[in-house]
């Protein structure tokens, strides 16, 4: 069932850099995948991160966050030290349905197209709800026992323009099933980058490349592209430049949004 938008309001979405940004809607403040410690290196199994860039801000720039949207907690290129003592002052954490055993009592897992319902301060009710996201190549079994657990999510309300956080997604059938659901979208906050490592998948793409979220843009019917993860960090293959080449390309720059910086 393909949704409807009622609003063509553009909320402004706060870029931080890698997969953390700021946004308000229905007068609640939300925050993707928060990121916000210094350059330096990672250890993970298999291998390890560099992060090359600082945030363009800090916690302390935040304000108050009411709910943390987090495609997963188990890489720290989506949440690393400074975002897990943020969790602690955050009332409600929605992620992955292993995230939310992990992550306390203020978190809430989502399964696919599992929503909930969040008060609004003056009335009314957004909607968010948990959709699939494949952080590898291939058909989802075979690629979470490697990459682990993701999700997406659309939020919508009454009034209120429909926003999708894509999360650390690989897969163009992903984005066709929201599409059928959700579409068309005003806002995507499309999570980019074309990472790769040779130890996984044989280099195959991890999260969407540029001419991919070009191709999710139009999928989705996107009103606006707020492209995300995409820099910061040492194995991403294609930034800024290869994002509005590709935008181009497909006659969509007018929907892209490189975001309020910092």
């Amino acid at each position: 069932m393909a949704g409807t938008s009622a609003s063509t309001e553009r909320i402004p979405v706060r870029v931080f850099g890698g997969p953390t940004t700021l946004f308000v809607y229905g007068g609640l403040r939300f925050l993707t995948d928060p990121t916000f410690d210094a350059p330096g290196d990672y250890h993970v199994p298999g291998g390890g991160l560099t992060k090359t860039a600082p945030a363009a801000g800090t916690p302390a720039d935040l304000g108050p966050v009411d709910v943390v949207l987090l495609s997963h907690d188990e890489h720290p290129d989506n949440l690393d030290h400074s975002g897990r003592a943020l969790l602690a002052d955050v009332p409600l954490i929605l992620t992955t349905p292993g995230g939310g055993q992990r992550l306390g009592a203020a978190a809430r897992g989502l399964a696919d197209w599992e929503s909930i319902e969040l008060d609004r301060p003056g009335g009314g009710a957004i909607t968010v709800t948990g959709v699939p996201a494949v952080h590898g190549p291939g058909a989802r079994d075979e690629v979470e026992p490697v990459t682990g657990q993701v999700v997406g999510f659309v939020l919508t309300g009454a009034g209120l323009p429909t926003v999708y956080v894509s999360g650390d997604n690989a897969s163009l059938d992903a984005v066709r099933e929201i599409a059928e659901r959700f579409g068309p979208v005003d806002t995507a906050i499309l999570f980019a980058g074309a990472p790769r490592f040779p130890a996984l998948f044989d280099g195959a793409l991890i999260v969407l490349d540029s001419a991919q979220a070009a191709v999710a843009a139009r999928i989705l019917g996107a009103r606006r592209v707020v492209p995300a993860h995409y820099d910061s960090w040492a194995h991403f293959t294609e930034g800024r430049d290869e994002l509005v080449a590709a935008f181009t390309d497909a006659g969509l720059l007018g929907r892209l949004d490189l975001g309020d910086r910092g």
